[in-house]
């Protein structure tokens, strides 16, 4: 059995056991105590080769995990210290439970683990910053369940939530803030599995979000979608906090009139996957190697020296004329997602009133016949990130 399959514990045992083992370490000798992180090489369990992680963003109380990490490299996760003993990330990762399929909602402590490996961990290569920011401990997300192991997950803001801890505004709509698919699954069709799971889960809301910016490959994966839905084509809006009209950017009819813009060759890059992310930077909006992450290696053995830090790519996204839905250089980012905007809405008592230019699709389509879409490879995987 693997931690996700053993009896469930909650955050504060979860944190108590993880501090009385590194008071224990700290207060005896080493003991040459040694962990097998492959078949060639092994790591001391020493206090000094232990770190703490937090699981929850702006925890309190906090919720610690311990990581155990190669003695010259404390940025690497060899381990994780979970039902009081150590687990090789890889393994983490699996279950037993053959119930364990699909999507699935993440209820315990230890999917919130496996969460936070997908995030913090697993799709990062060495020294390169990481992709997603932490989650609320109230995130919404569901776990991609395949053959007995996790290979992604997805966030959702709720509609009424709040977009941030230090001002009372609150989502307007449900909102798609962070995708990620393992870079060894990707171009299976799973980001279109979750869209299209997102899209059946709030079937009674007549809009929903995509956290802003989107990533090129989550462009791509709208696409798709959109292409094979014709429904919900005035149903999906790219996004910024907290959501209202103003901030509201109709996804399908940017795509037809060919304002999102792919940089330097993403839809023929070898490791274009699934991503989209929560994460940006305010003086120059880059896209970073998103949550979707792209193609990583798989991790066939419990030898996971996964650095904790991600490099980021040139990437970016741009929608061709700055005055369709940019973003201030001074607008901030919210600890979870979306882009906040320049003012606060309160969040919708009624049905809104639609922006007839912004949201008309068909109308606006016909007001600009010379338009011709952007053309990204069929093939192209799904990405989109939350930081």
């Amino acid at each position: 059995m693997y931690p996700v399959d053993l009896p469930a514990v909650d955050d504060t045992d979860l944190t108590s056991a993880s501090e009385q083992y590194l008071s224990s370490l700290e207060s005896k000798p080493p003991n040459n105590e040694w962990f097998q992180s492959s078949q060639t090489s092994k790591v001391a369990i020493t206090a000094n080769n232990v770190r703490r992680l937090q699981l929850f963003e702006d925890d309190q109380p906090d919720c610690i995990l311990l990581a155990l990490h190669p003695p010259d490299d404390p940025t690497q996760v060899v381990a994780l210290y979970l039902h009081e003993k150590w687990w090789c990330v890889d393994d983490v990762l699996r279950t037993s439970s053959k119930s364990r399929n699909g999507l699935m909602l993440v209820q315990s402590i230890m999917e919130r683990v496996i969460v936070f490996l997908l995030s913090q961990v697993v799709e990062r290569s060495s020294q390169e910053e990481v992709l997603f920011s932490l989650h609320p401990r109230t995130e919404s997300c569901k776990l991609l369940w395949r053959d007995s192991q996790a290979v992604g997950f997805y966030t959702i803001k709720h509609k009424g939530s709040l977009c941030d801890s230090w001002s009372t505004r609150c989502y307007q709509l449900p909102v798609l803030d962070t995708v990620l698919v393992r870079r060894s699954w990707r171009r299976r069709g799973f980001g279109l599995q979750m869209l299209k799971d997102l899209c059946s889960s709030f079937s009674t809301e007549g809009f929903l979000g995509v956290s802003s910016p989107l990533s090129p490959s989550m462009v791509a994966v709208c696409r798709r979608f959109l292409q094979q839905q014709e429904e919900h084509r005035e149903r999906l809006y790219e996004v910024e906090a907290p959501g209202g009209w103003p901030q509201r950017r109709n996804i399908w009819l940017n795509i037809q009139l060919g304002r999102y813009s792919l940089s330097i060759n993403e839809e023929s890059s070898p490791t274009s996957g699934e991503i989209q992310w929560n994460k940006g930077d305010d003086s120059s909006q880059k896209m970073q190697t998103y949550n979707c992450r792209l193609d990583l290696t798989p991790l066939s053995t419990c030898n996971v020296n996964i650095p904790l830090v991600i490099g980021s790519s040139e990437q970016q996204i741009k929608p061709c004329d700055p005055s369709q839905g940019g973003s201030s250089p001074s607008s901030k980012i919210s600890g979870t997602g979306c882009r906040l905007a320049a003012h606060t809405d309160d969040l919708d008592s009624g049905s809104p009133t639609r922006p007839p230019q912004s949201v008309n699709t068909k109308r606006a389509l016909k007001s600009k016949p010379s338009a011709e879409p952007r053309r990204e490879k069929p093939e192209a995987e799904e990405t989109q990130s939350a930081k």
